[in-house]
């Protein structure tokens, strides 16, 4: 039987996802390469046949997108299935038009064919756009579920940017265990404010064997969705987060509009922030494609310890990395606090950044004034360090979701900006929560 030969275009996620779930142990495909994008340095390496399984004893090569043409005409291919997430329907289809001219097929495979059923519950939380406002949403979720008695733990959206075995199944339950992993400022960004909370937090590669090790611990599982992709979890309740400031990205980018149609529940973000109108209109694009679904309007208010530290001074803004690059924001919680409390100056980075961080301008000119957290790897770290010693400011105000003076040294005065989610009005997450589940017996 002659097997169809696959590429799986991705990011160091979804990609080994489904390939996990449809790929792996189906003697009807052979995957000939993954590709790679969007995430610097993953390129280059091999999923390993530990992973892959009997079928692929070498496991299979990494290479990166740009190569995809060559790859199609090298390996013979019949089908190119495409595998990651937060990008618009015209990049998709661009895609889709250079497989199909080369002679392959292009596919988008869906949750049936890799949602993997838990015998606990399930509760999802994801968004229409990397930085939507998920992760505070998702850390709301917790807190209720464990007022209300249940044991949680979050199971995050993959981030396997090291030694892909070791990754496979990854527990968090103290700031040990991200040293223990060798975790990069991205990954920390999501993991941290759960282990603030308490809560244990699940990741890594295998995401079968990581829901069974998560099912041992806990009476609920939070996916915890990264990247505006859809939960690899069937869920028992789907929560999904729109941005207002970004209106009508909810319909026009893959897959935030599945997730927009899939939801039980929508949260409409940021309604403190957002012009009114763009409120309106998210919600009557919400309206249009999923009706059924029940709405939630929410904040999320900022907080720093010490405003006045702000005011009148020149500042640096450092805002969470993907939010700015292919999430597309201009600002972030570190600008509105900047303003809001009064800096006299909002002091451009670029002409001072370095090495890997000028890279990052270069490949995202629409950045803006605000300086991308970028920590895939040491030397972004290290570039991030010097861009900020190097920068005539009073002041670094910190928007990402954790405190970077614990993974580098910053040589200037500095604030750290925390947000949570706060619903305005009715119906609220905890009457929802209590109805689907009730108070624990």
């Amino acid at each position: 039987m002659s097997r169809t030969r696959t590429i799986i275009m991705g990011a160091a996620g979804r990609d080994f996802h489904n390939f996990n779930t449809t790929f792996r142990e189906n003697e009807k495909y052979e995957v000939v390469a993954f590709t790679a994008t969007q995430i610097p340095n993953i390129e280059g390496r091999k999923y390993p046949a530990e992973l892959a399984g009997p079928l692929y004893p070498n496991g299979i090569d990494i290479y990166p997108e740009a190569e995809l043409p060559e790859l199609i005409k090298k390996f013979d291919v019949d089908e190119v299935v495409f595998a990651y997430s937060d990008v618009p329907y015209d990049y998709v289809m661009h895609k889709s038009a250079l497989v199909n001219a080369l002679g392959a097929d292009f596919r988008l495979i869906g949750a049936k064919s890799t949602q993997v059923k838990s015998v606990k519950p399930v509760v999802g939380i994801c968004a229409v756009r990397t930085g939507s406002g998920k992760s505070q949403t998702t850390r709301r979720v917790s807190a209720i579920l464990r007022e209300m008695g249940y044991k949680v733990a979050a199971i995050r959206h993959p981030m396997p940017y090291g030694d892909l075995v070791k990754q496979k199944v990854q527990r968090f339950a103290d700031y040990s265990d991200l040293d223990k992993h060798e975790c990069t400022i991205e990954e920390r960004e999501e993991y941290e404010p759960h282990l603030d909370n308490g809560v244990i937090v699940f990741a890594g590669v295998d995401y079968e064997a990581i829901l069974r090790e998560a099912e041992k611990e806990v009476d609920i599982v939070l996916w915890d969705g990264g990247n505006n992709d859809f939960p690899f979890y069937k869920t028992d309740l789907l929560i999904t987060v729109a941005d207002p400031l970004r209106p009508g990205h909810e319909s026009a980018y893959y897959p935030g509009e599945v997730n927009t149609r899939m939801a039980d529940v929508i949260v409409i973000n940021k309604v403190d922030t957002a012009n009114p109108n763009d409120v309106i209109a998210v919600r009557e694009n919400i309206h249009t494609l999923n009706p059924n679904a029940i709405v939630i309007e929410a904040a999320s208010p900022i907080y720093v310890d010490d405003p006045e530290a702000i005011r009148g001074k020149r500042v640096l803004v450092v805002e969470d990395g993907p939010t700015l690059t292919h999430g597309g924001m201009k600002i972030g919680a570190g600008w509105v606090a900047a303003r809001r409390f009064g800096a006299a100056e909002i002091v451009d980075p670029r002409p001072f950044a370095v090495g890997t961080l000028a890279d990052t301008y270069k490949n995202y000119p629409n950045t803006g004034t605000i300086l991308p957290a970028m920590g895939y790897g040491e030397q972004q770290v290290r570039d991030l360090e010097k861009t900020i010693e190097d920068a005539p400011v009073d002041m670094v105000v910190i928007g990402t979701p954790i405190d970077l003076t614990r993974v580098m040294k910053i040589n200037k005065p500095s604030q750290r900006v925390r947000y949570e989610l706060e619903e305005i009005g009715q119906p609220t997450l905890v009457e929802i929560l209590t109805k689907k589940f009730g108070p624990k017996a």
